[in-house]
């Protein structure tokens, strides 16, 4: 490798690394305690790791389908499914709000009807998790549809020459040797709905208590309103702290890590 390259390389490294420094650096360890179990900091934290739980469990039930679709399906069916499910990982996180907003809105496709039969979902802790399921799903179909592919389908023809059913193969093989890929979607999925902002904002609103998750409690206080800042940067490093959890977890899951 050229020499020359080490200087943009370390300028990424800087670029990545000093801004996270900055945020540990105006943390006041006499505070922290306080800020952390502050009511507010409290609010959007119990909410957020309950709208993740039940986000990541909804992508579950619906992502596991979905990766082995097509994982087992022929090429073109593949690339347009893998093309959709790509989708939400390259759109504005906004975009994803309004277009969640268009769809169950008041004068939405489907708001319109859950309406006549007095169900709103916009503006409410459904919301959040729908938000949140919408941007974490692709983490867990990605991760598991790859690892679905590495494995092969040898295993899974020769339990079926042998006369094992379906649904045996399914959970007795093929979930089995996938096992590292889905439980690293499920943590990135998790990671990711822990996260959400934009689509959160827009579509679900950012009322304390209800809709109001962590990172909305951030931009709030950084916007002078709701909880401090310095509650902010606890909320921040809290994030921070389970981003490199996940980056841990994932890393001790992955196919051929080191132990």
């Amino acid at each position: 490798m050229p020499r020359v390259l080490l200087l943009p390389a370390a300028l990424a490294v800087a670029l990545l690394v000093i801004p996270l420094i900055a945020l540990i650096g105006r943390l006041d360890p006499a505070t922290l305690w306080a800020d952390v179990t502050s009511p507010a900091a409290m609010s959007a934290l119990v909410l957020s790791l309950q709208t993740a739980t039940i986000a990541t469990a909804a992508c579950a039930v619906l992502g596991i389908p979905l990766a082995l679709v097509i994982a087992r399906a022929g090429a073109r069916t593949a690339a347009v499914l893998r093309a959709i499910v790509t989708v939400p990982l390259v759109l504005p996180p906004m975009v994803g709000g309004v277009a969640l907003l268009f769809l169950f809105g008041r004068n939405g496709w489907l708001g319109a009807a859950l309406e006549t039969v007095g169900v709103r979902i916009p503006f409410t802790t459904a919301a959040v998790i729908l938000a949140q399921t919408f941007v974490a799903l692709p983490f867990l179909v990605l991760a598991l549809e790859g690892a679905l592919r590495a494995t092969g389908v040898r295993y899974e023809q020769a339990a079926a020459a042998l006369g094992a059913g379906r649904w045996r193969i399914l959970w007795r093989i093929t979930l089995p040797l996938a096992g590292p890929g889905l439980v690293a979607g499920v943590v990135l999925c998790f990671a990711r709905a822990l996260g959400e902002f934009g689509a959160t904002a827009l579509f679900a609103g950012n009322a304390p208590g209800v809709t109001q998750t962590m990172p909305l409690a951030i931009y709030t206080a950084f916007n002078g309103a709701g909880v401090s800042q310095g509650t902010a940067v606890a909320l921040s490093l809290l994030l921070l702290v389970t981003a490199v959890a996940v980056l841990l977890l994932v890393r001790g899951w992955r196919p051929g890590s080191t132990r």
